[in-house]
């Protein structure tokens, strides 16, 4: 009698040979995109903004008058504007109409946004109506803003009771008052878009699970809404500091640094220098300046933030 004796199959399964992928055809190759895409943004940054800025650093440090060859002049420019009264003053009001236009938009670009984010009734149509200035340039929005408040033909004219004299570019608060007010009525819309699409992507999980534990509207504002928005507002603040310090159309049109030197900011004071004065060396140190301001405060706001890490605001929700 025989006996047939089987091996039983290994614990680790039958061997196999190497396996061979197939070969990826070209629709199905997907990679990161070349430096080749990026050229030609790349070439436009660096002809338009990374060029120029070159030029107005070298330019800083000579003297020109806009028509015979620049010479160079040192730390000239520089130690006179540091010397210069209408230059330090200019440094203020740029600082204060910046800082009004934080207090004031903030504030009120977040109730706009989180308001325009819900689902009231003629939402749509009013947050349009709502939106316009966005398509209108600065220009001519001073333009408008102009007309309207001019003393003799505007509404102050109209209105004597309201305004006095009716002549609002007359005295510097009242000047700084108009400048402050414009550029919100331009300038809001933007940031309420910015917080109306932050706030409508807050989960509503946490506003149902807010609701159960009894929270009401103002609780949920304050304790979910605000919270989730806390990115898009550094955002914003970043936005709203740049612009305010490279403020010039409103001033320009509106009151044209006057009375007096009452409204000059920096901007309109490296105008004034470069292209009334034909001192083109200061007026390129005050725009040197300003980006180099405008830089380190953005820096300052990502750092102290911690906005630079990134840190969201949605953990733990699915």
């Amino acid at each position: 009698m025989t006996t047939k004796t089987t091996s039983a199959p290994s614990a680790a399964g039958p061997r196999k040979g190497p396996r061979r992928r197939p070969p990826a055809s070209s629709a199905t190759k997907v990679g990161r995109p070349g430096f080749a895409w990026a050229l030609p943004a790349a070439v436009f940054f660096a002809l338009f903004a990374v060029t120029p800025l070159i030029m107005v650093a070298v330019l800083s440090f000579m003297s020109w008058d806009g028509i015979g060859s620049p010479e160079f002049a040192g730390m000239d420019n520089w130690s006179r504007l540091m010397d210069d009264p209408v230059m330090l003053k200019s440094v203020w009001l740029t600082l204060l109409l910046t800082v009004l236009g934080v207090v004031i938009q903030t504030p009120l670009s977040i109730l706009l946004g989180v308001w325009a984010a819900g689902h009231q009734r003629n939402r749509a149509v009013l947050s349009v109506i709502y939106f316009v200035p966005l398509l209108l340039s600065a220009t001519a929005v001073s333009v408008l803003w102009r007309a309207l408040l001019d003393p003799n033909f505007g509404i102050p004219a109209e209105a004597a009771w309201l305004f006095g004299d009716g002549n609002l570019f007359g005295e510097q608060a009242t000047a700084i008052g108009v400048l402050a007010f414009v550029s919100t009525w331009q300038f809001t819309p933007f940031h309420t878009l910015i917080y109306q699409g932050a706030a409508r992507a807050v989960p509503q999980v946490l506003y149902q699970a807010a609701e159960i534990d009894g929270a009401g509207r103002y609780r949920q504002f304050f304790h979910i809404t605000l919270p989730q928005l806390r990115n898009s507002m550094i955002t914003s603040m970043i936005l709203m500091i740049v612009g305010g310090l490279t403020t010039f159309e409103t001033v320009l049109i509106l009151t044209q640094g006057g009375p007096g030197t009452d409204t000059t900011i920096s901007a309109y004071y490296m105008y004034d220098k470069a292209f009334k004065g034909f001192d083109f060396g200061a007026g390129s140190a005050i725009a040197l300046a300003l980006v180099v301001a405008a830089t380190v405060i953005s820096l300052v706001v990502v750092r102290v933030s911690g906005y630079d890490k990134m840190r969201s605001t949605m953990e733990g929700v699915s």
